[in-house]
């Protein structure tokens, strides 16, 4: 039985993750903030990976600023030093400090990380208008993601491998307007369902890919292809 620790299992897609491989008869170990598990703090960290086994490490945990129309504007003169920092510290230093303590307490493993489509491109700045603006921090930080994954796969092989996933946008209550135009700009028209992660997912944590680590696998319907 495959033991699979999800960080990050309380949000959007860590919750379909959880559901499918929970179905596939996988013993999963949850691991939230909304749980009370803190991966900011260092020593939570450390005690959580001492008492937690697992073959499997799924880090989707994030600092993300999802569309919000009450939000404070992201608009590059206005963000202040603070939040950017904050972005680093959840999305960087805390995966960092997550990746390693599951390596210094296991002999072997699987990890897989999550960058974003906005890791490896510009948002398109008509896209978040106004107060949606999307925070330059979070696609700093999540290029340092692929940097990190890169890093780690080289440096723990050949007991551990690390792969990285980089998912476009995925659909979930976001207004008409956003949708329609989000989708224009894809090859595939649309915006990803949620459950279209499993398979892939599936596939990192198992013996399939045995052979594959390092890498950063885009799923976003051709949007970084055009």
């Amino acid at each position: 039985m495959r033991k699979i620790i999800i960080a990050g299992s309380e949000g959007l897609i860590g919750r379909e993750v959880t559901n499918f491989f929970e179905k596939e008869n996988c013993e999963v170990i949850k691991c939230d903030l909304s749980l009370g598990h803190d991966l900011s703090n260092e020593k939570f960290v450390k005690d959580f990976f001492k008492n937690n086994d697992g073959d499997y490490l799924i880090n989707l945990f994030a600092l993300n600023d999802h569309i919000d129309s009450n939000k404070k504007s992201d608009n590059l003169f206005d963000i202040s030093l603070d939040s950017f920092e904050s972005y680093l510290k959840v999305n960087l230093t805390s995966l960092f400090s997550v990746c390693r303590e599951f390596a210094r307490t296991r002999q072997n493993g699987v990890i897989v990380n999550f960058s974003s489509t906005y890791g490896l491109v510009s948002p398109l700045p008509h896209l978040y208008e106004g107060e949606n603006e999307k925070h330059i921090a979070y696609g700093v930080s999540k290029i340092g993601v692929v940097q990190l994954t890169r890093h780690l796969a080289t440096h723990l092989a050949p007991n551990f491998r690390v792969n990285c996933i980089a998912p476009g946008g995925v659909k979930f209550e976001q207004d008409k307007k956003f949708i329609e135009n989000y989708s224009k700009h894809t090859p595939l028209g649309r915006m990803m369902n949620v459950s279209e992660l499993n398979g892939l997912l599936d596939y990192i944590c198992s013996e399939k890919s045995s052979y594959m680590t390092g890498e950063t696998i885009s799923v976003d319907g051709g949007w970084t292809k055009w």
